[in-house]
C-alpha cells in the first residue's frame, strides 16, 4: 500500500483543481483510450472521495465531475468502436483478451443497454463496453440512456465509498470489491439465463423441423 499512499499524499500536496483535473481525466480516458487496463478509474475516484473526506475536495462537485467524466468517456468510447466497427478487436490492448471480449460481445447481444449498466462495475468490461456497443451498432440515444444511468450510480457510490472508509484505503477498496462481486454475480446469472433460454428454443426449433420431416406429404395426400 506504499504506493497508493504516495499517490494520496501527491494529490494532497497539489492545489484542488489539479486533482479534480488528474481523477476526472482518468476516469475520461478509462474507457474512451483504453487506459483501464493499466490504472482502473475507480481507484482515482476512491482517492477522490479519501480526499474529499479531509476537506480537500469539494464532495459534491467531486461527484458531478466524475459522473459527467465516465458519460463523456464512455461517450467517445463507443464513438471509437462505432468507427472501427471489427477492427476493434485488432486494437493492440485487446488482442489479448479475445475470449472476454467474445463473452462481453455475447453479454451485450443479450442484455443491451443492461449489460452497459452491468458493465460499469467491473474494470475490464467498463474499459471496453462502450467501444463493443459502438462497434455492435446500438443506437447512440439507448446507449446514452443507460450510460449515463450507469455513471451516475457509479459515480455516486464509489465516491462516497471513499469519502466514509476515510483515509482507510484498504476499507474502501474492501466494500467496492464486494460490490463488484454483487454485480460479477448477476452478470453470471442473467449470462447463464441467456445461455438456457437460447438452448430452449434451439431445442425446440429442432424438434420442430424434425416432426415436419417425419411427416410423409406422400401418404397424406393418399389419405
Amino acid at each position: 500500500m506504499g504506493l497508493i499512499q504516495q499517490f494520496i499524499d501527491f494529490l494532497l500536496g497539489v492545489p484542488p483543481p489539479l486533482a479534480y483535473v488528474l481523477i476526472s481525466s482518468l476516469v475520461f480516458a478509462e474507457a474512451a483510450l483504453f487506459v483501464g487496463f493499466v490504472l482502473p478509474g475507480e481507484t482515482a475516484v476512491l482517492f477522490g472521495g479519501v480526499l474529499a473526506s479531509t476537506g480537500h475536495l469539494n464532495l459534491v462537485l467531486l461527484i458531478v465531475l466524475v459522473v459527467v467524466a465516465a458519460v463523456v468517456g464512455d461517450s467517445v468510447g463507443f464513438e471509437v468502436g462505432r468507427h472501427l466497427g471489427p477492427r476493434l478487436l485488432d486494437v493492440r490492448p485487446l488482442r489479448k483478451h479475445q475470449a472476454r471480449l467474445g463473452a462481453a460481445q455475447g453479454f451485450l447481444r443479450k442484455r443491451g443497454g443492461v449489460a452497459v449498466v452491468l458493465g460499469r462495475w467491473t474494470a475490464f468490461l467498463r474499459a471496453v463496453m462502450p467501444a463493443l456497443a459502438g462497434a455492435s451498432r446500438m443506437h447512440y440515444p439507448t446507449f446514452l440512456t443507460f450510460n449515463a444511468a450507469g455513471g451516475l450510480v457509479w459515480g455516486t457510490v464509489v465516491v462516497l465509498l471513499g469519502y466514509f472508509a476515510g483515509t482507510s484505503y484498504e476499507k474502501a477498496a474492501s466494500l467496492l470489491g464486494q460490490t463488484s462481486a454483487v454485480i460479477l454475480g448477476l452478470i453470471a446469472v442473467a449470462v447463464f439465463f441467456a445461455w438456457h433460454q437460447h438452448r430452449k428454443r434451439t431445442k425446440a426449433e429442432a424438434e420442430g423441423l424434425l416432426g415436419e420431416t417425419d411427416t410423409d406429404p406422400d401418404t397424406d395426400a393418399v389419405a
